[in-house]
């Protein structure tokens, strides 16, 4: 009896450095797991990864085609733009918890790949290439975003493809809502009120949240490589994407958001 709380804490000790030597969560290859070992799991909006001994370099030939495929982005930090405590300092940018769980991440984009001179230049074409996105900011406020790589056109210097590649450009964010969703009051750009029930503006003064249109915006991404595999054509490493909040068709004032997170891809001949 008196060894009891001895053995119990023995035990406590024991399966404390079990869980601090297993290193937490580790990365899981998709490709061999089936739909019912993935459902719910929230592994579908995971990236692949490499190992930190992906230090390759993959030369390009000029006269060559190439297309990055496979592109996956997944958001781990967003940071949204809020006002300053007083005109002297300027706007930070204020971490939030991204509130959308198991679809953040784009998958699957593709684009052309080109080689001019000592010059890259990637053409998105096409992909899972959009996902809404609400964070909750630490004052309660909950912003909503359309996070995306549409349209993206972005290069770096340099002849090959490596750890030293900084892919840089701009992309389009398209609007969070659609022509058909209404607000609270039933208002919409194609369906519902043109104002809310009872109220009539009476001039341009008013319209305020009434008048809806169609809103498109434009951010800016870094895709930074950081690991590459030669033999089998694949990349890893970190992306930064700023970009425009929802507007709520063009009604509500917007603010700028950043994303970082992981990024993972293939470079393939075509």
């Amino acid at each position: 009896m008196r060894f009891r709380p001895l053995l119990a804490l023995v035990l406590a000790l024991c399966l404390t450095l079990v869980s601090a030597c297993s290193g937490g969560a580790k990365a899981v290859d998709r490709a061999n797991l089936t739909y019912e070992d993935i459902h719910n799991t929230g592994l579908a909006n995971d990236c692949p990864t490499l190992p930190d001994s992906a230090r390759g370099t993959i030369s390009l030939d000029p006269s060559a085609t190439y297309q990055l495929k496979e592109i996956c982005m997944h958001p781990s930090e967003v940071f949204v733009k809020g006002e300053p405590a007083n005109k002297r300092q300027e706007a930070q940018f204020v971490a939030g918890k991204i509130l959308t769980r198991y679809t953040s991440s784009l998958d699957q984009v593709y684009g052309d790949l080109k080689v001019s001179g000592d010059k890259l230049t990637f053409k998105e074409l096409g992909g899972i290439d959009f996902q809404p996105i609400t964070v909750l900011m630490p004052g309660g406020e909950e912003v909503p975003f359309m996070f995306s790589s549409k349209e993206l056109k972005a290069s770096a210097t340099g002849t090959a493809f490596s750890t030293s590649t900084d892919l840089k450009g701009e992309y389009r964010a398209p609007s969070y809502r659609t022509s058909n969703f209404l607000d609270p009051k039933g208002r919409g750009l194609t369906t519902g009120y043109s104002s809310a029930v009872g109220l009539v503006p009476a001039g341009d003064e008013f319209a305020g949240e009434t008048v809806k249109r169609y809103v498109d915006g434009s951010g800016t991404m870094d895709l930074s490589i950081t690991k590459v595999d030669p033999s089998t054509g694949e990349f890893a490493g970190v992306f930064t994407a700023i970009q425009p909040s929802d507007t709520d068709m063009g009604t509500k004032a917007v603010v700028d958001v950043k994303i970082t997170g992981e990024l993972y891809g293939r470079l393939e001949q075509v």
